[in-house]
């Protein structure tokens, strides 16, 4: 092009743009208009159909983009109302759990004391009765050891009647009740 110009500057002896040549105008514009009717009827409807299907499929994605989020903040406060249903049901099965614990402890407590008092009760009931027979078997024994001493002292039997007696006597001068607080301690 600039090779162009620079010929018919040369030829002519000034600039072709500064003096333009009608016919070539006028050429160039019927050029001009024809290119732009084919463009016009051709290739204008063909690039504004691909524009506005681009934009169609722009304006769907747009909204399957929107129904999406719609979707997804629906999910989304779904989630976080089951979350929170599920906190408040670990909570009330931590709660239930921990009352169930406590009432299984003071249970456990109770019957712990219910049987260690029973269990003592048999204690004491079992060293008073071991109490009493020691008693009985130590009278047992004062007696027979008293008749004796005293056949021994007398160098005399003593008939039953003065061996009861004796048997009395010593059994009296005897502080059982000392004996028996002794073996409690």
């Amino acid at each position: 092009m600039n090779f162009l110009l620079a010929a018919e500057t040369t030829e002519e002896g000034g600039s072709g743009l500064v003096s333009p040549v009608i016919g070539v105008m006028l050429w160039t514009l019927i050029v001009f208009g024809i290119t732009l009717f084919v463009l016009w009827k051709v290739a204008f409807p063909r690039i504004a159909e691909a524009l506005d299907k681009r934009q169609r499929m722009i304006e769907d994605s747009i909204d399957t983009a929107e129904k999406t989020k719609r979707e997804a903040d629906e999910l989304l406060r779904e989630y976080r109302e089951r979350l929170s249903d599920a906190r408040g049901q670990a909570d009330e099965i931590v709660a239930r759990a921990r009352r169930t614990a406590e009432a299984h402890e003071q249970e456990s407590q109770a019957d712990a004391r219910t049987k260690r008092e029973e269990m003592m009760d048999q204690t004491r009931r079992d060293i008073e009765a071991e109490t009493r027979r020691a008693i009985q078997q130590i009278r047992s024994e004062v007696a027979d050891l008293t008749v004796l001493a005293t056949e021994k002292v007398t160098r005399k039997t003593l008939d039953a009647s003065d061996q009861k007696r004796l048997v009395d006597e010593a059994l009296a001068e005897l502080d059982f009740a000392a004996l028996a607080n002794e073996e409690r301690r």
